[in-house]
């Protein structure tokens, strides 16, 4: 019953969702020309709060769990499990006064309406995943740019998302460069839960009533002198508490 309720209710939000897409697109379009950075920042943010409330339309309920004072005048590293596309949306909106920004693979940097525009000229980074020695090069340049502007990173170390909810081993490299270019940074590690349940039965119908979770974890100031030990902690308390 609830898989077949799932239909109609999909169809509901996939139209909302693109409506949205479109809508922001030209808002931002428009918010980047007039008013620059903040003014487009501002449109990202409401943008994304745009998608979860088409989310609610099928049930969809988000929980923060962050007992912590996160600086707004210091850059994070967001370290945080992949679950599916729709992570994104909650971290960009609750997390917003840190100013988070994406390493992303390169394709969906077009051909997507608002998230492809805000991708290229938010300051996220766009990475070939076929050609590593150039993704490591752009991973550099754009913790560089973020340590300078004290505005923060969102890692998935998983590098692509789970659609099971069981974590996939974290990839070190990445995380090696944002930490060697990213001295002052405060590591924010965060584990997702049931973002998963979105597409358990695919991208059409969406799953329904799912409860996203988003526990925040102790942070921690970046620790160059041994990384590998303190990547594989953060793996740790990330992945411990996926349900």
């Amino acid at each position: 019953m609830k898989k077949i309720l799932a239909y109609p209710l999909s169809v509901i939000f996939y139209f909302f969702f693109f409506l949205t897409l479109l809508v922001f697109h030209a808002i931002q379009w428009v918010s980047l020309k007039i008013g620059g950075y903040h003014a487009h920042k501002k449109s990202v943010d409401i943008f994304n709060l745009a998608i979860m409330r088409c989310l609610n339309l099928i049930g969809t309920r988000f929980t923060v769990d962050n007992p912590y004072d996160l600086p707004i005048d210091r850059s994070c590293i967001f370290v945080a499990n992949h679950q599916g596309m729709f992570d994104i949306p909650p971290i960009i909106w609750f997390f917003r006064k840190q100013h988070p920004k994406f390493i992303s693979k390169k394709e969906l940097g077009k051909g997507i309406p608002g998230i492809s525009f805000n991708l290229r000229h938010g300051g996220s980074a766009l990475i070939d995943r076929k050609n590593p020695k150039e993704a490591i090069l752009t991973i550099s340049k754009f913790a560089a740019t973020l340590n300078k502007t004290k505005r923060s990173a969102v890692i998935f170390p998983e590098g692509t998302r789970s659609r099971t909810g069981i974590p996939k081993k974290f990839a070190v490299s990445g995380l090696q460069v944002m930490f060697r270019k990213m001295p002052d940074a405060l590591v924010v590690p965060i584990t997702i839960n049931n973002s998963w349940k979105l597409f358990q039965y695919g991208n059409f119908p969406l799953g329904i009533g799912v409860h996203m979770k988003l526990k925040v974890h102790k942070p921690l100031p970046v620790n160059n002198t041994d990384p590998e030990v303190f990547i594989a902690n953060l793996e740790r308390t990330i992945t411990e508490d996926i349900k």
